[in-house]
């Protein structure tokens, strides 16, 4: 049996209610994908659907730790993802998406198989500089580091050196 046929849902005999499946994902998973991101992970995926007659509404919340490469020095080590995402399949003519929630299936579709989107969302969780934690900087908030680059405001104590025809303007606008 192929991993992915694990994370498939029959919806044809589905009554219009909620339904809730666990799903435990590891290295075989992430191998039948089609990708090179994520070589090897362990992940709780626990998925609540609610069927109505005219969409499925789809919630993930997925849980665990993707082994991925370091960046800069090749090491390997886990990075967490913790991340909650909802999904709308609506129901019509052709499979279709409208948004990055709202796709639609066709009406006729007896299951779907949400491995995919499984994966995406762990593939969006993740950072995209994947830098090995002991590499990382805290983030800065010190005053002192930040520079102006651009101010509005008029410096009174400035000398200019202004072209006469600018004064004689001036002296116009005074009086």
């Amino acid at each position: 049996m192929k991993e992915s046929n694990k994370y498939s849902i029959g919806i044809y005999g589905l009554e219009d209610k909620p339904y809730e499946f666990d799903y435990e994902i590891g290295p075989a998973f992430f191998a039948e994908m089609p990708q090179d991101l994520i070589e090897k992970g362990t992940f709780q995926v626990h998925l609540r659907l609610e069927k109505s007659s005219t969409m499925l509404q789809l919630w993930f919340d997925i849980k665990g730790d993707a082994e991925l490469t370091c960046d800069r020095s090749l090491e390997p080590f886990n990075e967490s993802v913790d991340t909650q995402n909802r999904l709308i399949l609506k129901f019509g003519d052709q499979d279709e998406e409208l948004t990055e929630e709202i796709s639609i299936i066709n009406r006729n579709t007896t299951q779907i198989n949400v491995a995919g989107y499984v994966y995406e969302f762990i593939a969006l969780a993740l950072p995209m500089k994947k830098i090995h934690p002991d590499l990382r900087q805290p983030e800065e908030d010190d005053q002192e580091t930040e520079t102006l680059i651009y101010s509005s405001e008029k410096q009174e104590n400035k000398e200019e050196n202004t072209d006469p025809r600018w004064e004689a303007l001036k002296n116009l606008k005074n009086e």
